[in-house]
């Protein structure tokens, strides 16, 4: 019987971030899949602020900027005209080092979290399917089929479901599945294309019931248009073809339709799982929820999944912490899952609802109130924040303590730019450290450097303050880079028995991150 730390089932985004994070971490993983080969289409697209920050931790941002494309502002048409702008960049440019929506294909994402994998000495094993597993005390016995056909038993500590919306980890712990699904069929098509809606920018059509967005892709004249149905054509989806779709394009968003390079079809759910976690079996990704593609937010939540998971999976393997720390996935994301798919249930709703009050809402007044809204540069910070995912934090959650200025434990770290440099070069590591943003003191200075725990110092600024930390005060960091502790009075102490407490012994860089 083959054995390893952990599997993992599903080689979509999710699972090959988990997979690339724990080997990072020096975790023997392995990860199977059903399909034989990677996705060569894909229906996600946007890559948001805060994975292109943790995207540093293994050095994956600059190549996925660079490959993709970033979209400067969204579009609001109504009656074939362009009605409303709303710019990113003016917004987040002193929240984050990446204030704009980037585009990067799902299919070409995947090739890019493969290819880094394998020079970790990592592969996907191809049409290798698990049919099921069974729980002991100390691990997982799951049943895979190869693709030989034969079923062989593997061992592994944990087992993680990235296996998306049918799936079988989820099936077989018997979580469930609540929720719904909306009646419209969605459709994809990556065309070649001309037109004022092929600009580089996000364009989003608001005349009718039925949604329609062009989203630009890397290459001149490359976009890919996002609809609904929603009448008779939608009980037939399978036989749609872009023929009964592209009218609308063309005449509403004034899209000169060159060549079709792509065309699907799909349902989409809003629905989540009971639980993240039943004993050894952890869901994650698809797998523990699914909604809308409103504002781009699913894959990036399943990226937030696995890099959440894959520091605490390390520390327990490492035997670092003990196996209650990975309650602490459930609670800190299944909230969160939960008020997404709300939130993007009632945006999707309101972009899709019929009848004459709902087309005045979206023709006339939507038009006239949201660039009136957007001027308001607290009302555009927030919905950058929101969408952007910068804004997600773990306050109250169970590894959080503490505040200091206005940080809280659980926060994400606010981004300061000084001088050409940055607060977030040191959270590259996948280590626990502590920043000071002033001077440390003698006794908590020889504490970190007792402890192997990395102490950066930065001296103090206005621009700290702005940010909201606070002079003198130490922010302990997990190894996802969120605030686990934040203490005015940096004492080595409160480290002490934040440690103690919760039971986790840090690891250094050199531990945790072997060449």
């Amino acid at each position: 019987m083959t054995k390893t730390d952990v599997l993992i089932v599903g080689a979509g985004p999710t699972g090959l971030v988990l997979a690339l994070w724990l080997a990072k971490l020096g975790v023997k993983v392995r990860i199977v899949d059903k399909t034989a080969e990677s996705g060569t289409t894909s229906r996600a697209l946007a890559v948001q602020a805060r994975t292109l920050e943790l995207y540093r931790q293994v050095d994956l941002t600059e190549e996925v900027i660079a490959k993709g494309r970033q979209v400067p502002a969204v579009n609001l048409w109504v009656k074939g005209e362009a009605a409303a702008r709303v710019a990113f960049g003016s917004v987040g440019s002193d929240l984050t080092p990446y204030p704009f929506l980037h585009i990067f294909p799902q299919d070409e994402h995947e090739r890019l979290l493969i290819e880094r994998l394998g020079v970790l000495g990592v592969a996907v094993e191809r049409r290798t399917e698990l049919i099921g597993f069974r729980q002991g005390n100390d691990r997982v016995i799951a049943r895979l089929r190869v693709p030989d056909g034969r079923e062989l038993e593997h061992a592994a500590v944990y087992i993680a479901g990235c296996d998306g919306a049918r799936s079988i980890v989820r099936e077989t712990i018997g979580s469930g599945f609540p929720g719904g699904t909306y009646r419209q069929v969605f459709y994809v098509a990556d065309v070649d294309a001309a037109g004022p809606a092929v600009n580089g920018e996000l364009h989003i059509d608001l005349d009718e019931a039925d949604f329609l967005g062009v989203f630009p892709l890397a290459g001149l004249g490359k976009a890919r248009l996002i609809g609904t149905v929603r009448d008779e054509r939608a009980a037939d989806a399978g036989k749609l073809t872009f023929g009964d779709v592209s009218d609308r394009a063309i005449t509403h968003l004034k899209v000169e339709v060159k060549k079709v390079n792509w065309f699907s079809t799909y349902h989409v759910h809003h629905r989540v799982t009971g639980h993240f976690r039943e004993g050894r079996a952890f869901l994650l990704g698809d797998a523990a929820h699914i909604h809308s593609p409103a504002g781009g937010q699913g894959m990036n939540t399943g990226i937030g999944d696995a890099i959440n998971l894959a520091w605490k999976l390390a520390a327990v393997v490492a035997g670092r912490a003990g196996d209650n720390l990975l309650d602490s996935y459930e609670a800190e994301r299944i909230g969160f899952a939960r008020r997404l798919v709300a939130t993007t249930d009632r945006v999707f709703s309101f972009a899709t609802a019929e009848g004459r009050i709902a087309d005045i809402l979206r023709t006339r007044i939507a038009p006239l109130l949201i660039p009136r809204v957007a001027a308001f540069g607290a009302v555009r910070e927030y919905l950058f924040r929101t969408v952007s995912q910068v804004m997600l934090n773990y306050r109250g959650g169970p590894l959080s303590r503490g505040t200091a200025g206005h940080v809280q434990g659980g926060d994400r770290l606010p981004w300061v730019r000084i001088d050409g440099a940055d607060n977030f070069a040191s959270l590259a590591s996948m280590d626990w450290q502590v920043h000071v943003y002033g001077s440390p003191g003698i006794e908590l200075t020889a504490w970190c450097r007792d402890h192997d725990v990395p102490l950066h110092i930065f001296g103090w600024r206005s621009e700290y303050e702005a940010a909201g930390l606070a002079r003198d005060a130490l922010y302990l960091l997990r190894p996802d880079s969120y605030v686990a502790l934040a203490d005015g009075a940096a004492t080595p102490d409160a480290l002490a028995r934040y440690f103690h407490d919760l039971g986790i012994r840090p690891a250094t860089r050199a531990r945790s991150q072997p060449d």
